[in-house]
């Protein structure tokens, strides 16, 4: 735990993990970028980060890539994010706005608008509470959003996650990402390029009024 906490311990480093929170792969330079460090120093943090773990590493052709090396470890620096913003005076105000209203957590949707989401299935009975799935009607609802399959992994399927800005649970787990991907391929979020936070488009917005009695 020391050596995580270690590795963690550093403003450059927090910088790098926190953009690697969007889920994508990212080079050192555009890493760099975001720290404001030169790219010399990303490379070496980069280094302490793969040593222990919090990153991986893939090539692709001449250029290295790095992302977060799973969904545990963004689990992880959510809840950091959480117990940090509980010392901060003033909270509400120290969160940025568009953050709070709609931001990626890894490879689910995150933010006011996910609490939301994730309350009204919770409501509606779409979610065993005790299991961490989707019930019988879940299934149907997320078919009826055009998810027809979930992946059978030892990830949980239907798990909340607490928001670090909003202090209550969104969705995460399989079903939690697999949301998040149709949300994309149907056109109803955009990314900001750079950042965690997403914007609902048009027709995302009537998407959440529809499904899920959200409006924005």
């Amino acid at each position: 735990m020391s050596n995580i906490a270690t590795a963690i311990a550093d403003p450059s480093r927090v910088s790098i993990l926190c953009a690697l929170m969007d889920g994508r792969a990212w080079t050192a330079t555009e890493l760099s970028a975001v720290a404001n460090i030169a790219p010399s120093t990303a490379s070496a943090h980069l280094a302490k980060l793969l040593q222990n773990k919090l990153v991986s590493c893939l090539s692709q052709g001449r250029h290295r890539y790095y992302r977060l090396s799973g969904q545990d470890i963004a689990a992880l620096l959510e809840t950091l994010m959480g117990v940090s913003m509980k010392s901060a005076p003033k909270m509400n105000t120290r969160t940025p706005v568009h953050l709070r209203k709609a931001r990626t957590c890894y490879d689910h949707l995150a933010g006011e608008i996910a609490v939301g989401i994730y309350d009204f299935m919770l409501k509606q009975e779409w979610i065993l509470l005790d299991r961490d799935e989707l019930s019988s009607v879940g299934i149907n609802k997320f078919q009826e959003l055009g998810i027809n399959f979930i992946p059978q992994t030892r990830r949980k399927c239907a798990c909340g996650c607490l928001d670090w800005s909003e202090r209550r649970y969104h969705l995460g787990g399989s079903a939690g990402a697999a949301l998040l991907t149709t949300f994309e391929q149907n056109q109803w979020i955009t990314r900001v390029n750079g950042y965690r936070e997403v914007v609902f488009t048009h027709r995302g917005k009537k998407a959440l009024k529809h499904f899920f009695n959200l409006t924005m």
